[in-house]
This record gives C-alpha cells, structure tokens and sequence, in this order.
C-alpha cells in the first residue's frame, strides 16, 4: 500500500497538490463559519432522573429551573411603594413575553424575604424561557435587549444560566482566534529551530491548516445531525495542529535521513512512507481508538470531542500522507531553504548524543532509576486521590462576565440559593385534596443545608409552616401531581448540594418521588459518568493493547506502555486538582474562581485525549527499536539506539504540542485552562520522564522477555502483524 502511494505521490504531486488546493477552499468556505452552529451545553444524560424531572416540570407545571435572572437595584429600597410597583409592573411585563413562563420576585411572592438583598436595596426576578437551547438563546437575546440596565424605572443587571451559556459561546470564539494569534507566531519560531530550515519549519502549518479546515467542514455535516459543543472547535485547532505538527517532524526527519544517505527523491519518499508513513498511520489509529472511548458516554459535551478528535487523528494522516509527500516532490532540494545553523549530514549509524548517553546511563542503573521517577509520578498523583467534581456554572467565566458578577452578587448578597432550587415531584393518586403534602414538606425542611420548602401546603423553615397557602401556591399542583421546592442553604453544585439530594432520594415520601434541579444533574451525572467510566477504560485498554501487539508481536510492551501511560496520566491529574480545585495556580495562570471542585468532564477528557498522545509517542520510539532489534538482536543497543534516533524528536514533538495546548491558558473559561494545562504537562512528563527514563529502565530489566509472546500469539503476529519493512 505504502508503495503504492509513495508511487503516485511523486507521479502525480502536482494533482495532489491541486487537489489539496480545491479541498482547502472548499474545506474553508463551508466550515468556517461552523461555530456559529455549536452549543454550549451538552453536561446532562437525558436518561437520568434529573432530565425526566425536568422534562415533568415542563410538561405538567410549566415550570422549572429559572434561567433569566434579573438583579433589580434601587437606592430607594426594594420595600417603598414606587420601587415596589415598578417592581410588580416589570414582574408582570417579563411574564408577558413571548418565549417565557413561570416569572416571580419579590414583590409578587408576597416579598419573600430570601428575595431580597440583606442591605435591602436589591431583588431579584427570576423567569425559564421555554424551548430547547437554541430557542432558549434566541429568546434570551431579544429579552436582553429589553431589559438590561433599565426598566420600569429601575437599575437592572441581566443575570442566569442563559447568560452564561451566550458568554460562553462568544469566550469561546474570542478566545479561538486569540489562542491563533499568539500561538501560531511562537510555533513558526522554535519550529524554525526544531526543522533548522524555514521551508521545512512552514510545512507542518500548511498540513495543519488543511487538516483543521477539513476538520471544520467534518463537524459543519455533523452538527446537521446532533449538537456538537462550542469548545470541538478549539480540539480541533490544538490537536490539529499538534498532530500535524508530530507527523510532519517524523516525516521529514526520515527523509532527510534517507536523502542524508544518498537516496534520490523518489526513492527518500517512498522509503520514508514505508517506515514513518507506517508509524504515522498506527498512531493515527492509535489516537482515534482511544478518543473513541469518548463516543460510550450519554453526554454530547464530551461525545464532541470524539466527533472533533477522532476526524482530526485521521485526517492529519491522510494530509501527512499525501499532501506532505507531494509537496516534498516539488520542493526537492528546496526543502532546505532558509537553512538555520550548519547542516549536519545523517549517517547510517546513529551518533553516540545525548540521547544514546542518557539511555545507556539509565539501563545502567535501571532500579534506581525506575523507583525515584515511579516515586515523583506517585507524588505528583497523590491530590488526585482528594478529587472533587462539579458542573460549570458561570463561576467558570471570565472575570469580566456578567454572568459571573452577577451570580457572585447573589451569592454574596442574597441569605439563599434560589436559583439553584431542587425540584421534588410527587406522581399522587387522584382527589379532592392530599393532606400527606404538608408533613413531607416539613420533614424535607428538616435536612441539613435546606432554607426552606415551598409547596401547595405553604412554605416550612425549619420543620415548621412559617408562611400558609396562598393563590400562588396553586403553581405548585397540576392533575395528579404535585412538586416541592427545596431551597439549599448553601452552595448547590457542590459536595453538600449531593448529600442533600441523597438525602431528599432517601427520605421516606408518601408517593412515588423525582427529584430534579442542579445538584440532582451533577448527582446524575457524575453517577452515569462512573457507570460507563469501566466500559471507556476497557475500549482504550484494549485497543491499545491489541494495536501495539500487532506492532511489535509482545506481550509485554503494550502492557508496559498501559502501565506507565496511567503512572504519568495519575500524576497530571494530580497537578490539576493541586492547582485548580485547591486554587495554588489560581493568578499564575490567569485569575479563575476556586470552587474547591473541577469541572467533572476535564479528567475524562483529559485522559483519553492525553492517553491517545502518549500511546502516539510510544508508537513512534517503539518503531525504531523495533527495527534496530529486527537488525541486530541486542536488546541494550537497541534501545539505545532507537532512543537516539526518536528523542530529539519526541521532545521537539512533545515541547511543540505544548506550546499548542498551554495557548489555551489565554482562554477565560476556567475548565479550557485545566485542559490546555493538563495536555501540555501530561505530553512533556510523557516524553521526558517516561520515554527517557522509565521505558529505557523497564526494556533493560526485562531483557528479551519484551519481546516475548505465547506461540500461537507469535504465529498470528507472523500473518497479520505491522511491521516497518
């Protein structure tokens, strides 16, 4: 196959590259504009009983979580007569709108205290706008215009989840094309050292570029299918590039080997596609096997980064693979334009260098070695171990957001959380009256962090009815069912708001029970997280384990490789929570909230994008040692040699990729910073610690038991192996 395609790449190199051409503009003219169709959401399994919850309250009370919110201020105080009529008047103009239902304040629940500010001079209006999340954006923005900064006479700030969904999705954008900005001019300067000749340092731009275009216009026909999120756009940028980026370097490294040996173009360019075209294609699918883990969670958020990723992984290949040999075609010798220090001409052995040092030091000494790196990776790991999870709220927000000032205001002002409500639905028999509402509701009021209930029977605070049934108590029944308000006392999304909607699933109801709301969602989801965790870890396990047997027939190195990929992965989490859920790198890295929690998608991504990159970089020094094994049958010599020829490589891949990935520390949202953090230390820890210390000293203790394997295994890999050949 590879000599099929490196034969019609140079036949053919200028259709390729026309070809390329026409794809780029196409690529470019479709799926540019494709963020304008990605979503914001996508953190909720529909299957749950939170989303059923929600999807009863819409259906039969016309109710639910509010998420138009508005902080109404008045120097006057909420309680004068002017500033309460404006008050009743704006309440009922904003339950008037088009697009909203179940509106109530302060001044129409009767000015229930926990709406009202404790200096008394704000209130809060708190409106759902009815529709899917497009439809809740469309409504949200006409809403906005009509009610931001004034009305009725009164000083307003718009606030809520709609909010914070719209500034996240323009964050996002912006962030993209700062991110761009500032990380394309840093790449082109160290890849001009890393490539030592400006032509070759543009190369691996041009292979991006066309694969993060096709890559748009791939997700563009998604979105006509299923909600993709806002934040695959910036996956496909960072793993685009990276990815380009690594098969572009072992590309041209072996073909300046191959020329560096006398080799003509055609022959330079049909070797390098039978060796490293061979690697870039397994660890393209190599890449795409473990994103595709992504694909067994009930979750579009991170489903999307599959539906990014995995076309990315294999578009880069297919770019690297044709476009990139075509393109070495025409250039030939002008490859090396721009030439920057002296030219240092390969050899068919390679040079005793730092690397070769490093590994033969390392297999001198392999126990030591192996136990104080295996030590620091544990140590690095050990916050892990204290994880806590959380679903993004606007505290994940810029600064600068309103969303985010706006719901710290409420926080800090307002005694409860009334915009993050539980919603306790009771499916009852049909009657005249349920006397069993009024002593659930008073236990429910009973449990730790609850403020109070509010129901058809009145409103309970502390075990007792401190406010009767009044007309509007009447929103809180339909036919046969009736629903509780549970008002926490503290922080809902947190670890206090899952224990109490433990406890509120626990208590003992008089009917079947559906408890709903924004801890109920992170309960739920973080629950179906765990459930399908097993199922995601076992796809990655195996199909890793089962890509790097066929590449190297062993039993023990894709065993090897899993082992010391979760070491390094462990200790990269372990950072994270140390930084962000404990807050020590809150001001290095750009000012964020500290929740005492992370956004719980951030180590599921995390460690399938960084697993998929560090099984990449396996696949590209295992390579080589395999066939400097295949040639010699010294397993020391090998290693060292494979090392030296792959090091450099790996570390300039590796330093590359995390330039890419620490661009997205420019980013305001707090979980895109974990991420673009966790990425660039999980693939420079990989190919340093890993590839220059712990896989040296694990292939020296083993000796040839790496490349063992039963015989019937042997026997298969004879017949459908890879080999580099």
């Amino acid at each position: 196959m590879f000599a099929s395609l490196a034969r019609f790449t140079c036949r053919r190199s200028k259709l390729v590259l026309y070809l390329s051409g026409a794809l780029l503009v196409i690529a470019g003219a479709l799926g540019g504009g494709v963020i304008q169709e990605l979503s914001a959401g996508g953190f909720v399994d529909e299957s749950t009983e939170s989303a059923k919850t929600t999807k009863v309250m819409d259906d039969r009370f016309r109710a639910g979580a509010p998420d138009f919110v508005l902080l109404i201020s008045d120097e006057r105080g909420v309680d004068s007569p002017a500033v309460a009529a404006a008050g009743a008047r704006l309440t009922e103009r904003v339950a008037h709108e088009s697009g909203v239902e179940q509106a109530a304040s302060y001044w129409s629940l009767g000015k229930a205290e926990p709406l009202r500010a404790q200096d008394g001079r704000q209130a809060l209006l708190m409106a759902r706008i009815t529709g899917d999340e497009d439809q809740v954006q469309n409504t949200f923005k006409r809403l906005e215009s009509r009610y931001e900064h004034r009305a009725e006479g009164l000083d307003i700030r718009v606030g809520g989840s709609a909010l914070a969904d719209k500034e996240m999705s323009e964050t996002t954008e912006k962030d993209l094309i700062k991110i761009e900005a500032v990380t394309f001019p840093v790449l082109l300067i160290v890849m001009l050292f890393v490539f030592r000749s400006v032509v070759a340092a543009l190369v691996p731009l041009m292979v991006s570029g066309l694969t993060i275009l096709s890559v748009l216009l791939v997700i563009r026909v998604l979105t006509l299918f299923t909600e993709v999120s806002a934040l695959a756009s910036n996956v496909t940028t960072g793993l685009g590039l990276g990815l380009a980026i690594d098969y572009s370097l072992i590309l041209i490294k072996r073909y300046r080997e191959e020329r560096g040996q006398g080799a003509q173009t055609d022959q330079a360019i049909a070797t390098t596609l039978r060796t490293a075209g061979r690697t870039v294609l397994f660890s393209a699918v190599t890449v795409t096997l473990a994103l595709g883990a992504l694909l067994v969670f009930p979750f579009y958020f991170l489903r999307s980064f599959a539906y990014a990723g995995i076309p990315t992984a294999l578009l880069a290949a297919f770019v690297s693979l044709t476009f990139l040999p075509a393109l070495l075609k025409v250039l030939d010798h002008r490859i090396e334009k721009g030439r920057i220090g002296r030219r240092r001409a390969p050899s068919g052995e390679p040079r005793e260098g730092f690397w070769h040092r490093l590994a033969t030091g390392v297999m001198r000494f392999p126990l030591p070695v192996a136990g104080a790196v295996t030590a620091l990776l544990l140590l690095l790991g050990a916050p892990f171990l204290d994880l806590r999870l959380s679903l993004p709220d606007e505290r994940v927000l810029p600064a600068q957001s309103q969303a985010r000032q706006v719901g710290t205001d409420i926080r800090e002002t307002f005694p409860a959380q009334e915009t993050q409500a539980l919603n306790v639905v009771l499916d009852r028999t049909p009657g005249p009256g349920d006397r069993n509402v009024a002593p659930y509701a008073e236990r429910l009021s009973k449990l730790g962090d609850v403020s109070r209930v509010d129901s058809e029977a009145g409103t309970f605070a502390d075990g007792r009815l401190v406010q009767r049934p009044t007309a509007l108590s009447e929103r809180f029944s339909s036919d046969h069912s009736t629903y509780l308000s549970v008002v926490p006392s503290h922080q809902s999304l947190s670890e206090e708001g899952r224990a109490l909607v433990a406890d509120i699933r626990d208590l003992p109801a008089p009917h079947p029970v559906q408890v709903g709301g924004p801890a109920a969602e992170l309960t739920d989801s973080i629950d179906s997280m765990n459930a399908r965790l097993p199922l995601a870890l076992a796809v990655i396990a195996a199909s890793s384990f089962t890509v790097l047997f066929l590449f190297t027939g062993s039993l023990l190195l894709p065993l090897k490789a899993l082992i010391l990929n979760c070491l390094s992965l462990s200790a990269t989490l372990g950072v994270l929570v140390w930084g962000f859920q404990d807050g020590h790198l809150e001001g290095i890295v750009g000012d964020f909230v500290v929740t005492d929690s992370i956004t719980w998608t951030v180590p599921v991504l995390l460690f399938c994008i960084a697993f998929g990159l560090s099984m990449d970089y396996e696949v590209f020094l295992l390579s080589r040692i395999k066939e400097e094994y295949d040639r010699t049958g010294d397993n020391v010599a090998s290693v060292a040699r494979g090392l030296e020829r792959t090091g450099s490589m790996i570390t300039a891949a590796a330093v590359l990729i995390a330039i890419v990935f620490l661009g997205f520390l420019i980013s305001g949202i707090v979980y895109l910073k974990a991420i673009g953090i966790g990425l660039a230390l999980a693939v420079l820890m990989d190919a340093t610690l890993v590839r220059g210390a712990l896989v040296p000293a694990f292939m020296r203790l083993v000796g040839k038991g790496n490349w063992w394997a039963p015989k019937p295994l042997r026997a298969l890999h004879a017949k459908v192996g890879l080999r580099e050949k």
